[in-house]
């Protein structure tokens, strides 16, 4: 949620194109709530950003009750994704990859709209599952573990469902990025049912005081519903392990608590938040109100409605992994894809075959039309 929708708000933007011949890659992540672009081209074992773009399209919403992608929701979708298109026309990008998630999953429309994305934009995306969710945000969190923890839990709360990762950090150093590329070293992880827009859709929310506590309820049943859960919160406790954050929820989070005028991702990104940190901040969101919240800089009147949902999930889940520490991440699926673009084992080409085969031209990730 860093990103503004001209996309200059959540980090600083080089001009078009490589500054040193280096060829440009981009990750798409089509969500619940946000659609999103990250264009970089490669530095060392990381990347530096080109351009980055965040438009809150709603593309599930009213998917809860319907079980189908509304047509206000797709064409705000749409809207978004021609202006990524153009953006991706603008820089010259040469490797795509576009993801959607938990919305285009559960859709019953959701291959007839991922069609018409391909038909009207060129772009072609891929439908990922909950679990390569959950692997890209690690990747995408890889730099924010620190060296002499054990463990880690990742936490990424998207606007459909939200992704608990347990992750072996000492696997992580001993393999490195190479390591973490081929085999993430999850060690137990669930795709929880709420998000967002999800949980937000499931209650009444003319009166914020009577819905917390229900949609609090809802969060921590499907916390506790995870048959790891105990196993996990004791190994985490063992190692002195602590939360990885990344959502908008957490980095809104972070910008309220540091009284930000605005948002910036270095101030946010990498940053510790305790448990009364995080409790406190949640208390003086919950009490401003929607409107209250609107006018808070890092928030706006866009992310304002959902922030009740998004503090209902992270209470949650801090009541059962209580006194870990949290770190934010301004970073998590965008930047799994593009470290696994970059630095990821490449397909091996195939050998010729002795006559030539007349094949079909191929369609899949990496087209950008």
């Amino acid at each position: 949620m860093a990103d503004k929708k001209d996309g200059t708000g959540g980090r600083r933007r080089s001009p078009p194109g490589s500054q040193r011949g280096k060829p440009l890659y981009a990750a798409v992540d089509l969500g619940t709530n946000n659609c999103r672009l990250l264009v970089a081209e490669p530095r060392g074992q990381s990347f530096r950003v080109v351009d980055s773009y965040s438009q809150i399209a709603r593309l599930g919403e009213g998917l809860h009750d319907s079980g189908r992608l509304s047509d206000a929701a797709v064409e705000r979708a749409m809207s978004a994704l021609h202006v990524i298109r153009n953006k991706l026309r603008q820089h010259g990008v040469g490797r795509v990859r576009c993801i959607a998630t938990e919305a285009c999953r559960k859709a019953a429309n959701g291959a007839d709209f991922i069609r018409r994305v391909q038909d009207e934009t060129g772009l072609t995306f891929k439908v990922i599952g909950a679990k390569e969710e959950a692997r890209l945000a690690t990747i995408g969190c890889y730099d924010l573990i620190v060296p002499e923890v054990r463990s880690v839990l990742v936490v990424d709360v998207g606007g459909g469902s939200t992704e608990l990762s347990h992750v072996n950090a000492g696997a992580i150093r001993t393999g490195g990025l190479a390591g973490i590329l081929k085999d993430a070293p999850i060690l137990d992880w669930t795709s929880l049912k709420v998000g967002v827009v999800t949980l937000s859709e499931s209650v009444d929310l003319s009166d914020e005081a009577a819905a917390w506590p229900l949609m609090l309820e809802r969060a921590r049943t499907a916390v506790k519903s995870w048959p790891a859960v105990e196993r996990v919160a004791r190994r985490l406790a063992e190692d002195d392990g602590y939360l990885i954050g990344t959502s908008g929820t957490v980095t809104c989070l972070a910008g309220v608590h540091l009284k930000l005028e605005r948002y910036r991702r270095d101030k946010v990104d990498g940053i510790w938040l305790t448990r009364q940190e995080g409790r406190d901040t949640m208390d003086q969101l919950r009490h401003l109100g929607v409107e209250g919240r609107a006018r808070l800089p890092t928030i706006g009147e866009e992310r304002a409605p959902l922030m009740l949902a998004g503090c209902a999930i992270m209470e949650a889940v801090w009541e059962v992994f209580d006194e870990h520490k949290l770190r934010v991440a301004d970073r998590g699926l965008r930047e799994g894809i593009l470290l696994s673009m970059m630095h990821g084992q490449r397909p091996q080409r195939r050998r010729r075959p002795k006559r030539p085969v007349a094949r079909p031209a191929p369609v899949g990730d990496g087209n950008v039309g």
